[in-house]
């Protein structure tokens, strides 16, 4: 260590080398809480496996004939039943709904999901038949079953965490179904060659517990496994002043409350937070279904991976937990590809907002560049965001310390005011120049030239 010691960010061990001062990568992005992107690095707040098929079990795309009519009817069925033998743990229920030919271990494995939603408070649990293209079932798997028929429907579990969601979301299930005479008995819900893939929930890895925690007027649900119980119960004892701080900071146009996932390793964090993702290498991601304007934002999650408990202290808990928070309350007035230094900068100031941290303190990088070599020069881009390693860490620093520069010198409700400009989608320099001077009255050079006086101030 050199003696000149960073004070470092919450829950931040810094790491001092001669001549310069940085962070860990892990650290430094699990703080910046990146958030989970669909199909493309920098897109924001959704992942594929949370996205909802435009039509899924809701309209029809073309008229349906009447053998598809009987087929949908009696397979809906089915569907109704096995949703009904898992929400009430009722095994024997659930045998009776296979077929005789089913993938070995398919039943074992509902049976012990059954058991291990017990633990979770539902307010909605169901499967459905959207209207996707359909998929044939292989010829080996149709040849082996001997059915009258086999169908590989385009199927949807339908579920709602009592109190924390105002309405249902919707995964994905790879479901085969064959029927023999008038019955529809299960098959196998593995994946098929190119089809969709099954969604697994939390309940597909483990026992669970559940802490549902008063939120405001509000109820938030952390759900994890039982040998978890210290993490969950921090994580629930914190959302009782990081949804209130949050709202403070964004107003009460949200939920104000959440459900957030403790992941026990790395297979149920890349389910829940997208394969992409290391549990390794981040902290916790924010994730949700795709917005549909005018309609309440569906399957919002704040998943932490199974890394955080071990090395997040108490500080960088509350930092990370109220970062997310922030991409959950403005999530609905977001859109895909916004420019990232607004979203993540605005939500690394949630998360610091009130912890006294410095700028050196939440910047170390940032901080000793500036010290060495002078103010920055430009804001960062998306590609800074998603290069990783150091770069993306400046990014971080960068974006927040923009976000704290304009919540100090121009208030908290022009910075509310800033975020709302910029996150309605991609911006050109021209439309950047214009909304931050409709906001704060300057120009993107006048912008970057106070900031940096700000840093430099700051950082001195």
């Amino acid at each position: 260590m050199t003696s000149e010691h960073v004070t470092p960010e919450p829950g931040v061990e810094a790491v001092a080398r001669p001549g310069r001062r940085r962070i860990r990568p892990w650290e430094a992005l699990a703080l910046a809480g990146l958030l989970c992107a669909l199909g493309a690095a920098g897109g924001v707040a959704l992942h594929a496996g949370s996205a909802v098929a435009p039509d899924a079990g809701t309209t029809a795309s073309a008229p349906v004939n009447p053998f598809e009519q009987a087929r949908r009817a009696g397979v809906q069925v089915l569907l109704d039943r096995w949703a009904a033998a898992v929400r009430n743990g009722d095994g024997a229920a659930l045998a009776a709904l296979f077929d005789e030919h089913a993938v070995p271990g398919f039943l074992d494995a509902e049976v012990r999901r059954a058991n291990n939603l017990s633990g979770v408070p539902l307010a909605d649990w169901g499967y459905e038949i959207g209207h996707d293209p359909e998929v044939p079932v292989p010829t080996d798997l149709a040849e082996q079953l001997a059915a009258t028929d086999v169908w590989a429907p385009p199927v949807y579990l339908r579920y709602a965490v009592a109190g924390a969601d105002a309405a249902p979301t919707r995964k994905p299930v790879s479901l085969v179904v064959a029927r023999r005479g008038d019955e529809w008995k299960l098959v196998t819900d593995r994946d098929l060659p190119g089809a969709r893939s099954t969604w697994r929930g939390p309940w597909d890895f483990g026992p669970l517990v559940a802490r549902e925690v008063t939120t405001g007027s509000n109820t938030s649900v952390v759900l994890g496994h039982p040998d978890q119980q210290a993490w969950v119960d921090a994580v629930a004892d914190e959302m009782q002043t990081a949804v209130p701080a949050v709202a403070e900071l964004w107003g009460a146009d949200w939920a104000r409350r959440a459900v957030v996932f403790v992941a026990s390793g790395q297979e149920e964090f890349a389910a829940q937070a997208g394969p992409e993702h290391s549990g390794a290498d981040i902290a916790a991601v924010a994730v949700s279904d795709a917005v549909v304007p005018g309609s309440p934002v569906t399957g919002q999650r704040i998943v932490f991976s199974p890394a955080a408990a071990n090395r997040l202290t108490a500080v960088g808990l509350r930092s990370v937990l109220r970062h997310e928070l922030a991409h959950v309350a403005a999530r609905s007035g977001t859109r895909d590809g916004s420019p990232l230094w607004a979203l993540e900068g605005f939500a690394d100031y949630a998360g610091h907002r009130g912890s006294g941290v410095t700028v050196a303190g939440a910047a170390p990088t940032v901080a000793a560049a500036v010290a060495a070599h002078g103010p920055p020069a430009r804001l960062p881009s998306d590609a800074d965001f998603a290069a990783g390693g150091e770069r993306a860490v400046v990014a971080y620093e960068l974006a927040w310390s923009v976000n704290a520069f304009v919540a100090d010198e121009f208030g908290e409700s022009a910075l509310r005011e800033l975020y709302r400009a910029l996150a309605a989608g991609p911006v050109d320099a021209a439309a950047l120049d214009g909304r931050l001077r409709a906001t704060l009255g300057l120009t993107t050079a006048e912008l970057v030239s106070r900031w940096g006086t700000w840093v430099t101030a700051h950082v001195a």
